[in-house]
């Protein structure tokens, strides 16, 4: 991290807005402050000494807005902190929040409309803050940069590159391992399409996100980031407690940093292998068990690729299976306009066909489950849960949640 730079800068900007400034990262850590201006309440001062900010305060700034904020955010003073009003400045790059810059009003009955005025006149300066900031990220530097292309084509099926990770320090002989890939869960049309409208920053959100969630965690070999997913490689070790820590990290690193309320992460896990040959072999899997995970919650946030079931079949077919091809299906789909047998059916086929846990599931009566598979064989005229028909449906419901998966 070139500090001394960034030092530079903050002062540079404290005298142009003639306020006591101070920087932090996403996390609350302190980066710089100014040291020429002598006003300073007791959470600046408090902030200066432990480095962090506390609970207390962090809470009454998130409560303004500030984690989500792209313009600069007013928090109004808080008697009880002992905190003067301040102005918050979100320093973003391309999108990606890279950290805030605090300036402090002079008095509780002073404006902070002095200080909003300001800011255009620095806001050179304040983009040259926000790029110093993204470089002192690990994730940024070149060399990080020049592995995690490496990584990926060898994820890819690049024999050079395959040769050269195997060479690593931190991968030699380290295996077994498997690979696990990372993505937000997919929640609507519009967030897919900001996605695809930004891939740098999605890239970059990636990448970081993906390096924060496996730092000092052991059995992470290597990560990197793609526009759309995360990857990394681990170490096979017994249990999934590593795999929930990083989907929880990967979570909340993406959701400070992308300044975007949270949402529920998705990990999906390859077979385990013993040769990096096998390596792209093992990103299609993951790859593959993270798409499932995706379309049917029955998988749960960390899928196995063993486990995914027919899945497996559907991803490695030649062609897109329409569902519709299902006369069965058909039939339901179009009469199931309530959405009441389907998703009851499909409900019944995955718990094993216990009618009395899928009645519990839906908060529904036992006779009720028994009249809607009646509907259904009066519907199709066959038995739905014959095995044949059984099959039908089910693969088809299948098919029809694959067709809908991320494309990654």
């Amino acid at each position: 991290m070139n500090s001394a730079d960034i030092e530079e800068l903050v002062e540079s900007l404290a005298t142009s807005l003639d306020r006591a400034l101070s920087l932090e990262d996403v996390g609350g850590v302190l980066l710089a402050y100014s040291r020429d201006q002598p006003l300073a309440d007791r959470v600046r001062v408090n902030f200066l000494l432990s480095k962090k900010v506390p609970e207390d305060v962090s809470a009454w700034q998130l409560q303004h807005g500030i984690a989500t904020a792209v313009q600069p955010v007013v928090v109004p003073p808080n008697e009880a902190l002992g905190m003067l009003g301040r102005v918050c400045v979100p320093l973003m790059v391309r999108g990606f929040r890279v950290g805030y810059l605090w300036a402090l009003q002079g008095s509780t009955d002073e404006s902070p409309a002095e200080i909003l005025d300001a800011l255009p006149a620095v806001r050179a300066q304040l983009d040259h803050l926000a790029d110093l900031l993204l470089d002192t990220n690990t994730a940024e530097s070149e060399h990080r940069r020049q592995r995690e292309a490496q990584f990926l084509a060898a994820c890819a099926g690049d024999p050079a590159a395959v040769e050269v990770i195997a060479g690593w320090p931190q991968v030699h002989a380290t295996g077994p391992w498997h690979l696990a890939v990372l993505m937000e869960q997919p929640d609507d049309a519009a967030a897919a399409r900001e996605a695809a409208a930004d891939p740098a920053a999605g890239l970059l959100l990636q990448r970081i996100s993906a390096l924060q969630a496996t730092v000092g965690i052991d059995a992470a070999r290597f990560s990197a980031g793609t526009e759309t997913h995360a990857v990394v490689l681990l170490r096979d070790l017994p249990g999934k407690l590593v795999h929930a820590d990083i989907v929880g990290r990967y979570g909340a690193e993406a959701t400070r940093r992308g300044g975007k309320p949270r949402r529920p992460d998705l990990m999906g896990v390859s077979e385990v292998f013993h040769d990096l040959r096998r390596l792209p072999e093992a990103y299609a899997q993951a790859r593959r068990a993270v798409q499932a995970a995706a379309v049917d919650g029955w998988l749960g946030s960390i899928a196995d690729y063993r486990r995914i079931g027919v899945y497996q079949f559907l991803a490695a077919s030649s062609r897109n299976l329409s569902p519709r091809e299902s006369v069965y299906f058909a039939e339901l789909q179009d009469f199931d306009v309530n959405r009441e047998l389907l998703p009851m059916l499909e409900l019944l086929y995955d718990t094993g066909g216990s009618v009395q846990d899928v009645a519990t599931e839906l908060h529904l009566h036992r006779s009720s489950i028994y009249n809607r598979l009646a509907k259904i064989r009066s519907l199709i005229g066959a038995d739905p849960l014959a095995g044949q028909v059984r099959l039908e449906l089910h693969l088809a419901m299948k098919a029809h949640r694959w067709s809908r998966r991320p494309r990654i």
